[in-house]
């Protein structure tokens, strides 16, 4: 898959099993750097939300934004057995991406 024409569903926290917001980008490289830099104004930054546990890669805009309405709408346990498929300890991902 070419990454450049790619778009990404991704979920952050704080911590460990701490708040969890999902999220829908082109560039995911871009976006944790705006994240972890407190640059977007919002959830994220209020909740200081830095650590990329999950991602998934689309190749649409239409396949990633459906993905992420659905992940939006799940309960949290749904959420965490999604993230522990990909990532069993909630390590921060950011260094795979960037």
């Amino acid at each position: 898959m070419n990454l450049e024409k790619s778009f990404f569903v991704y979920i952050i926290t704080n911590k460990p099993y701490g708040i969890l917001y999902t999220g829908m980008t082109e560039n995911l490289s871009r976006r944790m750097f705006e994240h972890k830099n407190g640059l977007i104004e919002g959830f994220s930054r209020d909740h200081e939300l830095k650590i990329l546990i999950y991602y998934e890669i689309h190749s649409t805009h239409d396949d990633a934004f459906t993905r992420e309405r659905r992940i939006k709408k799940w309960r949290r346990d749904w959420k965490k057995q999604l993230i522990e498929k990909m990532n069993p300890a909630w390590n921060d991902l950011s260094d795979q991406i960037i």
